[in-house]
């Protein structure tokens, strides 16, 4: 009997290996879509640094320039399952069309907030633009994952991720570049007149608002290259996934039961919140273990971005060979491994480890994604609204982590992740073990 099931396993692996990773007449519109999937990393990673410029630009705490990643994970939460209701109303495209429309407008913002020059308009430019991107996020990765055969959908949507953290490098790249070197060094407000502080500040918030206004354009090119873009029909509702019955409350029911899907936006939660403590408190990391400075500590994340960017293209190659849960739960305790290693060896070795788990992190969030989503039909529009949700877990745990900073050390904090990443790994065990079931079961 295991003899037959291995034959089976094989022979379905085989079948999906000779599907075609693209439906025909979509090779256009992926590569347009890839253009979102880049954009929106310019977008977050740009956002990053701002949480010390606008401590030095405004002269305030570390708790207040923090709300610049409250509004942004906020924005993430609250704008998903609205998204939701537009995909399942109008569709993917103008789901994505309304995205890149709101995230537009939202980086044409930050022209007026430079000109009014308070901290308040910033952020609201900031969320409306996180809004826009967190609707984006929760139309594209679905409708990437339609634009072909349903057995090459998760390696179809990690070949797209994989060019989210080239927007990521290059948001860190213009940060570093156009932004931090022309913010001012701290000066005694007090020895300043009124119009020299107005000069300096004006000076300052109009280097952050210059690569926002060339986002919002990229946006707008982004946003005109889909709705020129003439997609065959997709098939969205799988004929074995069953109806539903009961309208939106009844695809909520069926997400609920299913547990493939309630776990996987639990596992969601869990790898964007390792993800985020990882990169937020390398640079302290580096600090304490190399006795370094914030420009090395900034360099080990660069580095760590181009690991992580160089092995999302490699994981879209393994898993197309791999069974990608298997990859998945493989990486996810290896994680485990290297923050432990990194949490009694705060040196270079230690660093190093760091800098490594960002080649774990790779293959997460696209897989955790398709597998939550496989079968769920109907419901695949709300499923991905509540996958988006979980981001906010970005929002959460890094201040448990910083908790753990401030009270013992960064080495010693990168226990918060490695929690995160055994219940990633977890879950890949879980779906290991689960029958291949649809929508609406109980496995």
């Amino acid at each position: 009997m295991a003899s037959i099931a291995q034959t089976s396993a094989s022979d379905e692996a085989e079948r999906e290996r000779r599907q075609p990773l693209l439906g025909h007449g979509m090779i256009l519109l992926f590569v347009a879509l890839i253009g979102c999937f880049t954009a929106w990393g310019v977008a977050q990673d740009l956002t990053t640094p701002m949480v010390a410029g606008f401590k030095r630009i405004f002269d305030m705490s570390t708790f207040q320039a923090s709300l610049v990643q409250l509004a942004y994970f906020g924005a993430y939460f609250l704008l998903a399952l609205p998204a939701a209701f537009i995909n399942q109303r109008f569709g993917y495209k103008t789901g994505i069309l309304t995205g890149l429309g709101l995230a537009a407008l939202g980086a044409f913002l930050f022209y007026p907030a430079s000109k009014i020059m308070t901290y308040e308009a910033f952020l609201v430019a900031l969320f409306a633009m996180a809004a826009g991107c967190s609707i984006l996020e929760t139309s594209a990765n679905p409708y990437v994952m339609s634009l072909g055969p349903e057995p090459t959908a998760t390696r179809r949507l990690n070949l797209a991720q994989a060019f989210n953290p080239v927007g990521t490098n290059i948001g860190v790249l213009l940060a570093a570049t156009l932004i931090l070197p022309k913010l001012a060094d701290p000066v005694d407000i007090s020895s300043l007149t009124p119009a020299e502080l107005h000069t300096i500040r004006a000076g300052e918030l109009g280097a952050v608002m210059a690569p926002y206004l060339g986002l919002a354009f990229l946006l707008v090119l982004i946003a005109v290259a889909i709705a020129s873009q003439k997609a065959p029909p997709i098939v969205e509702e799988f004929p074995d996934a069953g109806p539903y019955e009961g309208g939106t409350t009844g695809l909520f029911r069926v997400l609920w039961r299913t547990r493939r899907y309630r776990y996987g936006v639990i596992a969601q939660f869990a790898n964007v919140a390792a993800q985020v403590c990882t990169w937020t408190y390398l640079i302290q990391y580096v600090e304490q273990a190399l006795h370094g400075s914030l420009q090395k500590g900034g360099f080990y994340l660069q580095l760590s971005l181009l690991v992580f960017l160089g092995s999302r293209f490699l994981m879209t190659w393994v898993i197309g060979r791999i069974r990608a849960t298997k990859v998945l739960g493989a990486l996810a305790f290896l994680a485990v491994l290297l923050c432990a290693f990194a949490m009694v060896s705060p040196n270079m070795a230690g660093v190093i480890a760091v800098v490594s788990l960002s080649f774990c992190l790779s293959l997460m969030f696209p897989t955790i994604y398709g597998v939550a989503l496989h079968g769920l039909g109907p419901a695949t529009k709300f499923g991905a609204a509540g996958l988006v949700m979980a981001i906010v877990g970005g929002a959460i745990m890094p201040l448990v982590q910083g908790k753990l900073v401030d009270e013992t050390s960064a080495a010693i904090s990168f226990i918060v992740p490695a929690v995160c990443f055994a219940v990633v790994g977890l879950y890949a065990l879980y779906d290991l073990r689960a029958p291949n079931t649809v929508a609406g079961s109980v496995a």
